[in-house]
């Protein structure tokens, strides 16, 4: 196990350095505290032409040990309404579901966790994500009658991406 931790600490620490040296649009991320490389704080910036524009969201993304053979959880601190977003602010998209096939059918086994996925990846998905919600299987029952109600769940999402810049 001891070697796992090790191999998983080391990937992080490289994926931190790639980070502050080639920052990706969209985001910026750090660790929540400089002595613990499994918790990441991340700032995602609300994608221009989506409702989510101009926002700044926070986030915290945390490993598990045996990183990267399986996912990280991702849980917005910030207030997020959106249909793959829990009302506690945890993130359901395919890529930080467990590998393998879906008990539930919803997903091949491709769409979820494989190891090749980074934070830059995971965080590029997420950011996707609030481009283009999948009401499918959502996360967020409410939320996902955007479509029947555009202009409440406009208004929410507006709210709370005023809020979002408030807490600048």
């Amino acid at each position: 196990m001891a070697g796992t931790v090790s191999q998983a600490s080391l990937l992080l620490q490289k994926q931190l350095k790639d980070l502050a040296k080639n920052p990706v649009d969209g985001f910026s991320a750090g660790l929540v505290d400089d002595s613990n490389v499994f918790e990441w704080q991340v700032t995602i910036i609300g994608p221009p032409d989506t409702l989510y524009d101009g926002g700044y969201f926070n986030a915290i993304m945390t490993f598990p040990q045996n990183y990267p053979n399986s996912p990280p959880s991702v849980r917005f601190t910030s207030e997020m309404w959106h249909p793959n977003v829990y009302p506690d602010g945890r993130v359901c998209i395919s890529i930080l579901h467990p590998p393998g096939e879906d008990p539930n059918g919803y997903e091949l086994a491709s769409e979820r966790w494989t190891p090749v996925h980074t934070v830059e990846s995971i965080v590029l998905s997420i950011i996707s994500m609030l481009s283009s919600p999948n009401d499918e299987s959502p996360a967020n029952i409410e939320a996902a009658d955007w479509r029947e109600k555009r202009d409440e769940f406009k208004k929410k999402v507006r709210r709370i991406v005023r809020k979002s810049q408030e807490m600048l």
